[in-house]
């Protein structure tokens, strides 16, 4: 996948972001509001492995965002079933964050996933305490469709609390 708008650009991971996944991987702020406080403990490695071997978390597609040619984030897809693919998305550079980009990038993979995939159905879910994010999904037309209380222990043994969105093709449509 390539995607540009303006200066932005979604594409897919290659081996060469090998360094710079594990360095966002085992940054615990960048991935604390997953339940990862303390990062991954992954190695370059056993991220290039992943990459290599398509098993990356079971994600049919890694993929990178850039700004003005810099990598700023990662984003990532998975079929759930024919018609229903799951996203999620990290802006990951705190230079980049509250700027607009990353609802411009979810735009374009929305777009991208409804059009030229023929997704019926976009899914994701969010920690109840990442309010910015729950903010630019709903801004987006995503309807919440369930709270998932104490659905998961983070690394220091605290239960999470996560939120399922969902977007209709017709409802991207409509807004």
């Amino acid at each position: 996948m390539y995607l540009v708008n303006g200066n932005l650009v979604i594409r897919d991971a290659t081996n060469d972001d090998a360094q710079q996944l594990c360095k966002w991987w085992n940054d615990g702020r960048v991935m604390a509001h997953a339940g990862f406080p303390n990062g991954l403990g992954i190695t370059e490695q056993e991220v290039l492995t992943r990459l290599q071997t398509g098993k990356d978390s079971e994600r049919k597609g890694r993929l990178i965002l850039e700004i003005d040619a810099a990598p700023a984030g990662e984003m990532s897809y998975s079929a759930v079933s024919e018609h229903v693919v799951e996203i999620g998305i990290k802006i990951c550079e705190f230079s980049q964050q509250n700027k607009g980009a990353g609802t411009q990038f979810l735009e374009m993979l929305i777009r991208y996933l409804f059009e030229v995939e023929g997704y019926s159905k976009i899914i994701l879910d969010t920690n109840i305490k990442n309010t910015r994010a729950q903010y630019v999904y709903e801004k987006l037309g995503f309807r919440k469709t369930a709270v998932r209380k104490n659905a998961w222990t983070d690394q220091l043994g605290e239960l999470q609390t996560f939120i399922d969105y969902e977007l209709s093709v017709t409802e991207w449509a409509l807004r």
